[in-house]
């Protein structure tokens, strides 16, 4: 995989920054990336640019995908084209090797920040919300790819409503390759039983991951502890999710028998498609969630 990067990196022609972008101005950071406000020159546009830190760029990729034809993000997220999808007008490499991303600018906030401050922008918007992130999630299915770090912290919400799935740097090719027993890279708080157990997965690990972020986003908690320990881990296989209603007594019990659904253990019992889940979402009684 390591040797796939470097022919992207060394292929094309590379773009100088300060040629190409002007007036950036650093609006967040990931733990392999920057993202700044920029107006891109080229497109005439105000975009928000991603520029993936190389050195730990290479270091994922050879820990993680080590063997694997795993294309760039860039070229992933470029491909998508979806209403709850950021759009990616155009990836490439910088001058410095690094590798960007230019986005459409989404004027929202983290579905994270809102669910911890307990935003009152959410009320009676959860299900929509959900509904909305659901549509975004399979079609990214449809499309033939696993997103494998979903959470709310990859979910933007805007102020006139609107919702966009973001990230796709641990995105992969919905094929036996990567559906092969490996890392268990992501965010281990909403982590499917099978990657933590090494198993082979597909795209029922995105369907747990968005049960737990439906939880969340519902009851204000997650459903098991959320330290970062072997012993937090081993209780996500080994123990059965809160109950909801131990939080919120006034959730419905369609919502709550589909939580449980797409938290199942064993990925056989869980809610089969992202489609199914998104029609229980739209079938659930109209309360004022």
């Amino acid at each position: 995989m390591l040797q796939k990067l470097r022919e992207f990196l060394s292929r094309g022609k590379k773009v100088e920054l300060n040629k190409r972008f002007a007036s950036l101005v650093r609006i967040g950071q990931g733990s392999m990336s920057k993202l700044y406000k920029a107006h891109d020159l080229q497109l005439g546009r105000t975009v928000a640019l991603k520029i993936l830190d190389k050195e730990k760029t290479e270091r994922l990729m050879a820990r993680v995908f080590q063997g694997k034809k795993k294309p760039p993000e860039g070229e992933i997220a470029v491909s998508l084209r979806h209403p709850y999808v950021v759009t990616t007008y155009d990836h490439g490499v910088l001058t410095t090797d690094e590798q960007f991303l230019v986005m459409e600018y989404v004027d929202g906030v983290g579905l994270n920040v809102l669910i911890h401050t307990n935003d009152p922008s959410l009320d009676g918007r959860r299900i929509e919300i959900l509904t909305k992130a659901g549509e975004g999630l399979a079609y990214i299915h449809e499309a033939g790819y696993i997103h494998r770090d979903f959470n709310p912290r990859n979910i933007l919400v805007t102020r006139d409503g609107g919702l966009k799935i973001i990230d796709f740097g641990l995105a992969v090719p919905n094929t036996p390759e990567f559906r092969a027993p490996g890392n268990r890279t992501g965010s281990k708080e909403y982590m499917a039983p099978e990657l933590i157990r090494r198993h082979p997965t597909d795209e029922r690990i995105d369907i747990f991951s968005f049960a737990v972020t439906a939880y969340e986003l519902l009851t204000g908690h997650l459903p098991w502890e959320a330290h970062d320990s072997q012993q937090a881990l081993l209780a996500r296989i080994n123990l059965p999710p809160r109950d909801p209603r131990e939080y919120r007594p006034d959730l419905d019990d369609d919502i709550v028998r589909l939580l449980m659904r797409g938290m199942a253990s064993n990925p056989q019992r869980r809610i089969r498609s992202m489609k199914e889940f998104v029609r229980a979402l739209q079938a659930l009684p109209k309360q004022d969630y």
